[in-house]
């Protein structure tokens, strides 16, 4: 008989839920290519534009606007672009400005030369400086081009959310176009794109329990689109190019749907969020657990064991059979010092461990996740001891 394990790692990937398995396997009897105009293609297309509606319902876009890609990471390269077209003609973005606790996709640039992208910085909580941001924007140079501001909503290490609706009230009055990661809030936070929240959205499916391998950019409005990252049979209306995997968009309809209902549930995911921090200061009462003095997702948790380096107690919660991460999961299996920590102030040296929960996390699962910490608190203690 296998040993009882608990997956806490959710916001590195959720879970598949069932009903993302379903429509996925019923996808996968559609024989034809979504482009072809005979019935079987025609039933392909019905079942992406399903998908398309039931993603675009999940952040009151229209579906019109949802443009699907492989993932976050292909959307965030898509968007973040200098060269930007308005019907033929063409609306440069001549800076790019990201922020220091922002995921590598978006802090890396896209396909912005390296000299046009501004770092805005972060509070000790890992909050934008509103103020740096305002200042530095009032100093754009437009007759060069527009600015376009890329931001997370909520970050994937702290959990910690952003003022999304006052960072886009500063980048409209100076006139610029910004770009919102909702890949770790949306499902967890209700997100309504039309009520001025963002220009355009990167969504990814596998963080919310659909499958891997697709993501969406929704834009608020159809105006304006940045030049194709791939260009190919006029697929997605000549925004990304490539037959559409038809398989991984059923499933991200699907789990968008529940998503949406799942809402309705973050109360109780809080909950046991809170029991795990209790836990946590419980048996490692000098342990810090950051960004808890901003607004932070209800499923995530960051800390840090004093003395404890984040990789050796990593592989301890495995052993122990608890999964969690050391910062992101977007580094080719790699820990390491955490570049949201040194945004915040904490240097470069600090490792920490992220729990990420959902709603199937159960009682079962947080009292492994005491008995693997308790091994760890006491093997601690023990070294302490001995020096």
């Amino acid at each position: 008989m296998a040993a009882a394990r608990a997956y806490l790692d959710y916001n590195a990937s959720a879970p598949l839920v069932t009903e993302a398995r379903e429509a996925m396997i019923a996808a996968l009897d559609l024989v034809a290519n979504p482009s072809s105009v005979h019935a079987e293609g025609r039933a392909a297309r019905r079942l992406i534009e399903n998908a398309r509606r039931d993603v675009a319902v999940l952040v009151n876009a229209k579906p019109e606007h949802v443009v699907f890609t492989s993932g976050a990471t292909e959307a965030a390269s898509t968007l973040l672009t200098p060269d930007w077209q308005m019907g033929r003609g063409t609306v440069p973005m001549s800076r790019l400005y990201v922020c220091e606790a922002d995921h590598p996709c978006l802090l890396n640039g896209g396909r912005f030369p390296a000299a046009q992208v501004t770092r805005i910085g972060v509070d000790a909580n890992g909050i934008a400086n509103l103020a740096q941001l305002t200042a530095t924007l009032a100093t754009h140079d437009k007759a060069e081009g527009l600015p376009l501001v890329a931001i997370h909503a909520a970050n994937n290490e702290t959990g910690v959310i952003q003022p999304v609706e006052a960072i886009a009230a500063i980048v409209k009055a100076a006139g610029g176009i910004l770009v919102v990661d909702a890949v770790q809030a949306v499902g967890r936070v209700s997100i309504d794109i039309s009520a001025g929240y963002a220009d355009y959205l990167i969504l990814s499916s596998h963080k919310i329990g659909g499958p891997k391998g697709v993501g969406a950019i929704v834009a608020a409005a159809d105006l304006m689109m940045p030049k194709p990252l791939i260009n190919g049979g006029g697929q997605e209306k000549g925004h990304r190019g490539g037959t559409e995997n038809l398989a991984a968009i059923a499933g991200f309809g699907a789990v968008a749907q529940q998503a949406l209902a799942g809402l309705q549930t973050m109360d109780g995911v809080r909950v046991r969020r809170d029991e795990v921090e209790t836990i946590i200061k419980t048996l490692v009462p000098d342990t810090e657990i950051f960004g808890t003095g901003a607004p932070r997702l209800a499923n995530t948790t960051f800390f840090a064991i004093p003395g404890v380096k984040a990789e050796t107690a990593q592989i301890a919660f495995d052993l122990a059979g608890v999964a969690l991460s050391a910062g992101s999961a977007c580094s080719s299996g790699k820990v390491g010092p955490s570049h949201v920590l040194k945004a915040m102030g904490y240097g470069d040296s600090l490792g920490a461990l992220r729990v990420s929960i959902g709603q199937a996390t159960s009682a079962a699962d947080i009292e492994l996740f005491r008995t693997a910490l308790a091994g760890i608190a006491q093997r601690r203690a023990g070294r302490e001891q001995a020096a």
